[in-house]
């Protein structure tokens, strides 16, 4: 692809960013690519606390859901003190608010959940009554669906503060996602990776948005090199099963997308969605071309809803 023409040198470029450990190193990834495609180019980081990363007493469904991981974001986009936001994708709503748009999706790191302990290699190696730490209900119904007899208890905090309270014996072990972990340099605390047939990832996991104001076609147009078109096309098709189900935190919920290594211009993607207990787990998956991607994952969602799913996310809805 080539490069653009460079954005102005007069001023730098801000990044918005959450001032977590993670966030930073994902922002400060976005600024060395930019700055290796426009050498002169000065970028500035602005870290930026958000709700989600202060309320750690609740779980995310009973506080407003993902999106409050980006507000404080938005509004820093909104008022010019940034020019872009870097998220991890899983973390994005499916529905952008009026007046922003993601313009850019980075390559797709490692998709899948990791599983993390001091004494146990994997799930299936874990004692009954075992206590695992995640707060999140797509991978609470999907152990739960394989290990009935473990214990769930929620777990938020920065990967930092995950990993100190497994090794303060809160858990006996927890779920993160591995990239995470090893784009903070922690890969060694993985223990065993939870493939798709095991635990089936989030919409967007492993991804990176870059998050612009409409109507800044200048940006877009600078941010287009770090853009893959093999991610944008899963994480489109991802995106569109969340969508079609009404994603949000309260719904245990997983889309997962992949291009064939043969043909890539292929893709399969595949649904699922449970009831948080595990007992009732519904799949579906569609394969097709890369080019109708998004209908594809209308598609799986279409099939998820005939099989029931429409009920589950009823009584789950009700529930709250």
């Amino acid at each position: 692809m080539s490069i653009p023409d460079s954005p102005p040198l007069d001023k730098p470029l801000v990044i918005a960013t959450r001032a977590s450990r993670l966030a930073v190193w994902q922002a400060e990834h976005v600024r060395d690519l930019l700055m290796a495609c426009y050498p002169g180019l000065e970028v500035t980081l602005l870290k930026l606390s958000t709700r989600g990363d202060e309320i750690l007493d609740r779980s995310l469904q009973k506080v407003g859901g993902k999106g409050l991981f980006i507000k404080e974001l938005e509004m820093a986009l909104e008022d010019g003190r940034a020019d872009l936001a870097v998220h991890s994708l899983k973390d994005v709503p499916v529905d952008m608010p009026d007046g922003f748009s993601l313009c850019a999706i980075l390559p797709r790191s490692v998709p899948f959940d990791a599983w993390v302990s001091s004494a146990y290699a994997d799930l299936q190696s874990m004692p009954a009554g075992a206590v695992v730490g995640t707060s999140s209900l797509r991978r609470q119904a999907q152990i739960l669906r394989v290990r009935p007899d473990l214990i769930i208890k929620p777990l938020r905090g920065n990967v930092n503060t995950r990993l100190r309270k497994l090794d303060d014996g809160e858990f006996d072990a927890i779920v993160l996602a591995t990239a995470g972990l090893e784009r903070l340099e922690l890969s060694d605390r993985i223990r065993s990776v939870m493939h798709a047939e095991l635990s089936l990832p989030a919409a967007g996991q492993g991804s990176l948005g870059i998050e612009i104001c409409e109507g800044r076609d200048d940006l877009a147009k600078w941010l287009m090199p770090l853009s893959c078109s093999q991610s944008t096309a899963c994480s489109l098709a991802e995106r569109a099963v969340s969508r079609r189900l009404g994603g949000s935190c309260s719904v245990p919920l997983a889309a997962f997308a992949q291009i064939d290594e043969n043909n890539p211009t292929e893709i399969w993607v595949r649904g699922l969605v449970a009831s948080p207990d595990g007992q009732e787990l519904l799949e579906a998956q569609a394969r097709g071309s890369v080019d109708n991607a998004q209908a594809l994952g209308e598609q799986v969602a279409q099939e998820l809803l005939k099989a029931g799913a429409d009920r589950i996310l009823a009584e789950l809805l009700q529930a709250d």
